[in-house]
């Protein structure tokens, strides 16, 4: 579990949530990881300034994908869920997500199948700015 808590950033990350914010995009994000998961991660990453919002699903006492994990992104941010972009990592997580009513992308950096769980992400791409290229409309 130690291993958690020194997780590089992908070697994109730091460019593309620079580009994100400079686009004016709100930036957070949910995970499963503890609060002190979280914070050490984040300080290790160097990536701790970058977000407005660090949501662990400790809050809601429950794991994604349940719903209530992802209702705390519509809490916090005090927007309607079809308002927020939800940018998953894992297969599973973008279904949830989608479920939940959020457009999402999924990051598919393996470039995975799809899972057949009877929702697909609205995008989907192997690196961070396939990302930004489905959340900032082109100038």
């Amino acid at each position: 579990m130690n291993a958690y808590l020194a997780l590089p950033p992908w070697p994109d990350a730091p460019a593309a949530l620079r580009t994100l914010r400079e686009a004016g995009v709100r930036l957070g994000f949910l995970s499963n990881f503890t609060p002190v998961m979280l914070e050490a991660s984040l300080r290790r990453s160097g990536l701790a300034d970058k977000f407005e919002h660090v949501l662990s699903t400790d809050r809601a006492r429950t794991f994604k994908p349940d719903p209530r994990a992802y209702q705390l992104g519509v809490d916090t941010l005090r927007l309607p869920r079809d308002q927020i972009v939800f940018a998953a990592f894992a297969g599973w997580d973008a279904v949830g997500a989608k479920r939940f009513g959020y457009p999402t992308f999924w990051v598919n950096r393996t470039q995975a199948p799809p899972e057949e769980l009877g929702v697909r992400p609205d995008g989907s791409g192997p690196s961070l700015t396939d990302l930004i290229a489905f959340v900032v409309p082109p100038r």
